[in-house]
């Protein structure tokens, strides 16, 4: 019987992308019983949005599973989507279709070959950034370098927070950011324990709608909290140790 998935899509000012996301990862994923844990911002997360939320649930009843975040942050959205992921696998994802659903078959098939993690990237198999800042990018590329260097590691990149977990790794682990760098977060503590990651090209896309509220500034962020966790013992990481 084909695994179960749970999808974090966080949402905030997304209307007719969000649909499109859950109506093309449904198309993508055919034959596998899913849930869409739908976060929310009561601060952020705007009326227009909101409604098409309503709709989704109207249309696809108890599939999809909207909630206001109680935790701060980014990071604390997801952190309390892990608490109500009940699929086998667990996705991250957005909601403005940065994230293209077409990958999505390529990734779950690797964690039924009996990988832990599938991990998307953007600079293999010509996926590309599309409408990406060029000094962003140029950052990125020497950042990406540096921290396979310090996590030996042959992923080629580590801040693309697309990825398909085992639900037993997203448990199994500490998680401390609630900010924008727990998406690095959610890729570093699995290297550091040892899990098997697998990569497969994805594009980026720049949204269409809504507002980025990831930072420049926050790269440094990603850098510190690289630094920490490479410096972490493994019982400081995950609650059992090295599975």
């Amino acid at each position: 019987m084909p695994k179960s998935v749970s999808l974090i899509l966080p949402a905030t000012d997304e209307t007719n992308a969000l649909r499109m996301t859950v109506e093309r990862t449904r198309g993508a994923l055919l034959g596998r019983e899913l849930q869409f844990l739908v976060v929310t911002s009561p601060k952020l997360t705007t009326p227009e949005c909101r409604a098409v939320i309503s709709g989704l649930v109207e249309e696809y009843g108890a599939a999809v599973v909207p909630f206001d975040q109680i935790r701060a942050g980014i990071g604390g959205a997801i952190r309390d989507a892990f608490d109500r992921a009940t699929g086998d696998y667990v996705v991250l994802m957005a909601s403005d279709l940065e994230t293209d659903p077409a990958v999505l078959p390529t990734m779950i098939a690797k964690l039924d070959d009996g990988f832990d993690i599938a991990a998307t990237s953007r600079w293999i198999g010509g996926a590309r950034f599309r409408g990406y800042d060029p000094l962003k990018l140029i950052f990125n590329f020497f950042f990406q370098h540096l921290f396979r260097i310090l996590y030996w590691t042959d992923l080629t990149d580590l801040t693309y927070a697309y990825r398909a977990y085992r639900r037993d790794v997203i448990t199994n682990i500490r998680w401390e950011e609630t900010r924008f760098p727990f998406l690095f977060e959610t890729i570093v503590k699995p290297l550091r324990l040892g899990y098997r990651v697998a990569e497969v090209p994805a594009p980026w896309v720049a949204r269409t709608e809504g507002v980025s509220h990831n930072s420049f500034k926050q790269t440094f962020d990603y850098f510190w909290l690289g630094i920490r966790v490479r410096l972490q013992r493994a019982k400081e990481i995950g609650y059992s140790g090295q599975q």
